[in-house]
C-alpha cells in the first residue's frame, strides 16, 4: 500500500513539473516579438506616420485602416540569381534611330522563357530583370527604399529636381513678400539652338525646368566656379538647354558662374542635383542629331567639382524593347540608399546602386554604379517608354507611358502592383498627395495615338483622380482638344496640387481645346473634380504653372504660355494680376527661388523675373 501510494505521488510530481515547463515555454515568444504582432508587416519602417495604423492596430481592430499600406512583407536578403544571355548588339546607325520606329516584342532579345508574370486588373502582365546585360530569374536586391514626406527629399536650399520633389508637387522654394503684384525682367541670357532633320530646335523645351541651388560654403568652395564668387553667398542657376549645352548662371544677375558644358545634344527634359548636397548633376538626352551630328542617346552623370562626366547610360541598347533612347524624365535619388531611379523612354526603368564616396575634405568624388533594370510588354497598346518623371510614394512608383498605361511599381521589388489604362499617350507628369482621407494621385492624358493616322481629329483630354494604393479611379473630368501631330493637344504640363489657402484645388492647363491655339486652364475640386472655375485662355500652354505663397499667407501662381508672355495668376478665381513678355513660346517650367522666377523659351534666352 505504502508503495503504491508513493507511485502516485512521484507520477503526479512528474505531470506537475511538465505542465509546469509547458506553461512556461508556451508564455514565451520568440525574441523581438510581442504578443499579437503581425508575422508579415508592411514594410514601413523608419519614417512611418504616427497618424498611420501600426501593423498590430491594424490586426487587433475590427475596423479597416483608413489607408491601405505598401507591403512588402519582412525585409530579407535574396539570394539574386542570374543567367547570362547572348544580346544581339545589331544596331542602325544613329542618325537613323528615331522615335517613329515602332517596338519589337518577339525579336532575338525578347527572351520570353526567363519573363516573369502577374495578373493584374484579370490581365496577363509580362516583365523582366537584369542586372547589368543579365537577366534576373529570381527576386531582386531589396534595397529597402523609403521615401519619406516630400519635405524630407532633401535638406539642400533650392530646386534640385522637377518640381521640388518625389511627390512633384512644388517648383517653388524660400519666401516672398508679394506687395504690388507686380513682375519685373531683371536679367536675360542668351542661349542657342539646334537643327534637326528638317527642323529647328531653339532656347529651352518641355519640359526644360531650371535646377536653382544654394550650395554649401564648403561645397562651393571645392568647385571650378569663378573664384570671384567662392566667398559669396552663390545661388546658382543650372539648366540644360536644347542648343546642347549646360549652362551655370548666378540668380543674382545671370552672369555665368563657369564655363558650360558641352554634351553636344539637345537636353529636353530636366536634369537632378543630388538631394544631399553633393556636387554631382544627374542630366538625359533628349535628342540624337545635332546638324550633321548624330549619337546614341545618353543619359550622363557630371562631377561639378571639375563638371567632368564620371558616368553614361546609352539609351539604345538591346536590352530594350523600342530603340528610341531619349531620357526625358528627371530622375529621384534616394539618399538613405544611395540610390537613382530613372525611366527612359526606351521603356526600362533603371534602379541604379551609385556607391558614392564623396570626401568633403579632400574634394574627391566617385561613383560606381550598379544597374537593375526593369523591363515590360505592354498590354493595352504597343507604344511604350517613359516621358513623364518618376512619382514615389514610400515605396510605390507611379509611371505613365507613350501607350497609355499607368503603373505602380514597388521600387524595391521592382515588381508591379497594379496597372490602369488611361487611353492615351501620357507626358504629364503625375502629382502625389497624402490626405487624411488617403493617398491620391493626379493625372492626364493627350490627344495622340487615338487620333494618329488620320482615325479623328480630335480626342477627349481625360482628366483624373486615382487612389495611388489600389488603383481606383476616383473622378474623371473630360475636355476635347484638338490632335496636331508632333504638337499635340491635352494635357502636356504637371498639375498644381493646391496647398494652404487653396487646398481644396487642383489646376490643370490643357492644350488646344476648340482650335489648334487656344486652350484652357481649369480649377476643379479635389473631392469631387467639379468646375470651381475655368478660364479660357488664346494661347495653349504646354509649361507647367508654379503656385507659390507670399509671406502673407496668400497664395499666387506662375504661368506661361505660347505666345511668350508670363503671367502671375490669382489661383483662388484665375484672375490675371499682371503679364510680361518672355519673347517666344515657352515650353518649359519656370523654378522659383526666393522672389525670382527663372525659366528659358523658344527666343534663345533664359530669363530672371523677379515677382514684386
Amino acid at each position: 500500500m505504502q508503495m503504491k501510494i508513493k507511485r502516485v505521488f512521484y507520477s503526479l510530481l512528474i505531470l506537475t513539473i511538465i505542465a509546469a515547463a509547458a506553461l512556461i515555454l508556451t508564455s514565451k515568444e520568440p525574441a523581438g516579438k510581442t504578443a499579437g504582432d503581425n508575422p508579415n508587416p508592411p514594410a514601413l519602417t523608419e519614417g512611418t506616420s504616427s497618424t498611420l495604423p501600426s501593423p498590430t492596430e491594424s490586426e487587433n481592430s475590427n475596423q479597416s485602416p483608413s489607408k491601405q499600406e505598401p507591403d512588402g512583407g519582412q525585409i530579407t536578403e535574396p539570394l539574386i540569381k542570374t543567367v547570362t544571355v547572348t544580346l544581339s548588339e545589331t544596331m542602325p546607325e544613329p542618325k537613323n534611330v528615331n522615335p517613329d520606329i515602332p517596338p519589337v516584342f518577339d525579336g532575338n532579345n525578347s527572351f520570353p522563357e526567363y519573363a516573369k508574370t502577374k495578373i493584374l486588373n484579370n490581365i496577363e502582365f509580362t516583365y523582366w530583370h537584369f542586372l547589368g546585360s543579365d537577366i534576373i530569374t529570381s527576386e531582386v536586391e531589396n534595397p529597402d527604399i523609403f521615401f519619406g514626406s516630400p519635405e524630407e527629399y532633401t535638406d539642400v536650399e533650392g530646386i534640385t529636381t522637377f518640381r521640388g520633389n518625389h511627390f512633384r508637387d512644388n517648383a517653388a522654394y524660400g519666401s516672398r513678400l508679394v506687395s504690388e503684384k507686380k513682375l519685373e525682367l531683371v536679367w536675360t541670357k542668351d542661349i542657342g539652338s539646334i537643327s534637326y532633320g528638317n527642323t529647328y530646335w531653339p532656347g529651352v523645351g518641355w519640359t526644360g525646368q531650371p535646377l536653382i541651388i544654394r550650395w554649401d560654403d564648403d561645397v562651393r568652395k571645392l568647385m571650378n566656379i569663378d573664384p570671384s564668387l567662392k566667398q559669396t553667398d552663390l545661388v546658382e542657376v543650372i539648366y540644360p538647354t536644347l542648343d546642347g549645352n549646360i549652362y551655370f548662371l548666378n540668380l543674382k544677375n545671370g552672369k555665368p558662374t563657369r564655363e558650360p558644358i558641352d554634351i553636344g545634344f539637345s537636353t529636353k527634359g530636366t536634369a537632378s542635383i543630388d538631394p544631399r548636397g553633393y556636387p554631382i548633376l544627374y542630366t538625359g538626352q533628349g535628342l540624337n542629331q545635332n546638324g550633321d551630328n548624330a549619337a546614341y542617346h545618353e543619359y550622363r552623370i557630371f562631377s561639378l567639382i571639375d563638371q567632368k562626366q564620371i558616368y553614361s547610360i546609352k539609351g539604345t541598347t538591346p536590352e530594350a524593347f523600342r530603340l528610341w533612347g531619349a531620357f526625358d524624365p528627371s530622375g529621384i535619388i534616394d539618399r538613405n540608399t544611395d540610390t537613382l531611379i530613372q525611366p527612359g523612354e526606351n521603356g526600362l526603368l533603371y534602379r541604379i546602386k551609385l556607391n558614392t564616396d564623396f570626401d568633403i575634405k579632400s574634394g574627391m568624388l566617385s561613383i560606381d554604379p550598379e544597374v537593375t533594370k526593369f523591363r515590360y510588354k505592354p498590354v493595352f497598346d504597343q507604344n511604350i517608354g517613359y516621358e513623364n518623371s518618376p512619382a514615389i510614394y514610400r515605396n510605390y512608383l507611379y509611371l505613365a507611358d507613350n501607350g497609355g498605361m499607368l503603373q505602380c511599381i514597388d521600387i524595391n521589388t521592382l515588381e508591379p502592383v497594379w496597372i490602369a489604362n488611361i487611353e492615351d499617350d501620357t507626358d504629364s507628369t503625375i502629382v502625389l498627395e497624402e490626405t487624411d482621407e488617403g493617398v491620391f494621385l493626379y493625372t492626364g492624358n493627350e490627344a495622340d495615338i487615338r487620333c494618329d493616322n488620320g482615325r479623328i481629329p480630335s480626342a477627349n483630354c481625360q482628366l483624373r483622380k486615382f487612389n495611388a494604393l489600389t488603383g481606383e479611379l476616383i473622378w474623371q473630368k473630360e475636355y476635347n482638344c484638338i490632335y496636331q501631330s508632333g504638337v499635340n493637344g491635352g494635357l502636356l504640363s504637371t498639375p498644381v496640387i493646391g496647398k494652404n489657402d487653396i487646398s481644396d484645388l487642383v489646376i490643370f492647363n490643357i492644350a488646344k481645346t476648340g482650335d489648334a491655339k487656344s486652350g484652357k486652364m481649369v480649377a476643379l475640386d479635389k473631392r469631387t473634380g467639379n468646375e470651381v472655375w475655368v478660364k479660357n485662355l488664346e494661347n495653349y500652354s504646354w509649361s507647367s504653372p508654379v503656385d507659390f505663397l507670399s509671406d502673407d499667407g496668400k497664395t499666387y501662381m506662375i504661368f506661361c504660355d505660347f505666345a511668350g508672355d508670363m503671367h502671375l495668376i490669382d489661383p483662388k478665381n484665375g484672375e490675371i494680376l499682371d503679364t510680361i513678355s518672355v519673347g517666344l513660346n515657352v515650353e518649359a517650367s519656370p523654378a522659383i527661388y526666393n522672389d525670382m522666377i527663372v525659366v528659358g523659351t523658344y527666343a534663345k534666352k533664359i530669363y530672371g523675373v523677379r515677382i514684386k
